[in-house]
C-alpha cells in the first residue's frame, strides 16, 4: 500500500527505549534490553506495521505506546504533542484504542453485547448508559458487519471472528484517532482472517483512524501497512514503505522472514535465506550487530561494530554493513 500525507503524524516514536531490571539492591537484576532507541512515525489515515519473532520487542513497544509500560528513554508524540507521564495518557484515552490477539480473554464474559461495547463510551463522559445501549450500540454493530439481534447476547456465543469483531467496535466506539493492533488475526481461522482485515481496512478508509499493525506475519502486514518496521532483538533493522521492505529487502533478517512465508504452489522455485541458531539472550546481546552470529552473510566487522541505520533508498532504512 502507498499513502501521500502531510502534516503532523498522528503518532510518533523518537528514539524510544525500554529496559527491565539492572537495579541494585540486595539482590541485583540483570538488565534486560526489551527495547532499544526505535523511531517512527505514522501518518494520520496510514498503517505501520511492526513485523518480527516472538520476543523481539513488538508487545512491549505497544504497552509503551498504550501507556501501560513507561519507557526507559527516548519520546512519544501524539498528534505532535508529547506524552511523558501517566496524566498524559489520562488525557489521550479517548484518543488511542488497542484491539488485542484474543478476543476472547479481551471481552468481559459477563457483560452483554450492548454494554461491552459502549463501556468506553460511558467511562469517557460521552454518553450515558441508557443512550449508548439504545443509540451507539446498534450502528457500532452495523459498522463491523453484525446485526442488532447480537446486543443482548454474551460473548461466549460467538465465534472467534465475531468476537474480534465486537473487540473492534469496542474500539471504534469512541471514535480514536489511532488504534493499536496487537497480533489481530494471529489467533483466527485462514478464513476469517481475510474478513477481518477487510474490515479494518474499509474502517479506515471510512473513518482515516491510524493503526499501528504488529504481526509475525509479514505477508499479512505487506497487504494492510503503508510501511514496514522490522524489529530483531529490541531494534528496528529495517523499515521502509511496504512494498520496498517486502519486495526490495536488503537486510538478511527482512530476506529470512519473507522467505519463511509459506507459498501455496509447491513447485515454485526458492531460494531460502537460512537464519541458523536461536535468538540472542536479550539479557547478553551480541556485540556489534545483534543478528551476526545467525546471519550467513556476516563478516569480520559485524561482530565488532554495530552498524549504522542508514537510508540506502529513497525512505528506505537499514542496519547492515553489506551498505555501508
Amino acid at each position: 500500500m502507498t499513502l501521500e500525507t502531510k502534516g503532523v503524524p498522528a503518532l510518533e516514536a523518537q528514539a524510544l527505549s525500554k529496559t527491565y531490571g539492572g537495579r541494585a539492591g540486595v539482590r541485583r537484576s540483570a538488565a534486560v534490553r526489551a527495547v532499544h532507541e526505535i523511531s517512527f512515525s505514522i501518518p494520520k489515515g496510514s498503517t505501520f506495521g511492526l513485523v518480527g519473532e516472538s520476543g523481539c520487542g513488538k508487545t512491549t513497544t505497544a504497552k509503551m505506546l498504550l501507556g501501560l509500560e513507561k519507557p526507559t528513554a527516548g519520546e512519544l508524540f501524539y498528534d505532535g504533542k508529547p506524552v511523558a507521564q501517566k496524566r498524559d495518557f489520562a488525557k489521550l484515552r479517548s484518543s488511542v484504542q488497542a484491539v488485542f490477539q484474543s478476543p476472547s480473554s479481551s471481552l468481559s464474559p459477563r457483560m452483554r453485547v450492548a454494554e461491552l461495547i459502549t463501556e468506553p463510551l460511558i467511562a469517557q463522559g460521552k454518553a450515558s448508559s441508557k443512550d449508548a445501549v439504545q443509540k451507539h450500540a446498534p450502528r457500532l454493530l452495523e459498522l463491523v458487519g453484525l446485526g442488532a439481534s447480537s446486543l443482548d447476547r454474551f460473548p461466549h456465543e460467538f465465534s472467534g471472528g465475531q468476537q474480534q469483531r465486537l473487540a473492534i467496535a469496542r474500539a471504534l466506539s469512541i471514535e480514536p484517532s489511532v488504534i493499536i493492533l496487537d497480533e489481530p488475526v494471529s489467533a483466527l481461522d485462514v478464513s476469517i482472517r481475510a474478513q477481518i482485515i477487510n474490515l479494518l481496512m474499509d474502517l479506515q478508509e471510512q473513518s482515516g483512524v491510524s493503526y499501528l499493525l504488529i504481526a509475525h506475519d509479514i505477508a499479512v502486514v505487506e497487504h494492510m501497512s503503508h510501511e514496514i518496521g522490522v524489529m530483531y532483538l529490541g531494534e528496528i533493522v529495517e523499515r521502509g514503505p511496504a512494498s520496498a521492505v517486502v519486495q526490495q529487502s536488503k537486510h538478511p533478517y527482512t530476506k529470512a522472514l519473507i522467505e519463511a512465508v509459506p507459498v501455496a504452489d509447491p513447485d515454485a522455485p526458492r531460494v531460502r535465506a537460512v537464519v541458523t541458531g536461536e535468538p540472542p539472550n536479550p539479557m547478553n546481546p551480541p556485540s556489534g550487530c545483534s543478528f551476526h552470529p545467525r546471519c550467513i552473510r556476516a563478516m569480520d566487522v559485524c561482530s565488532v561494530v554495530k552498524p549504522t541505520f542508514m537510508e540506502v533508498e529513497r525512505n528506505h532504512w537499514v542496519a547492515c554493513h553489506l551498505y555501508t
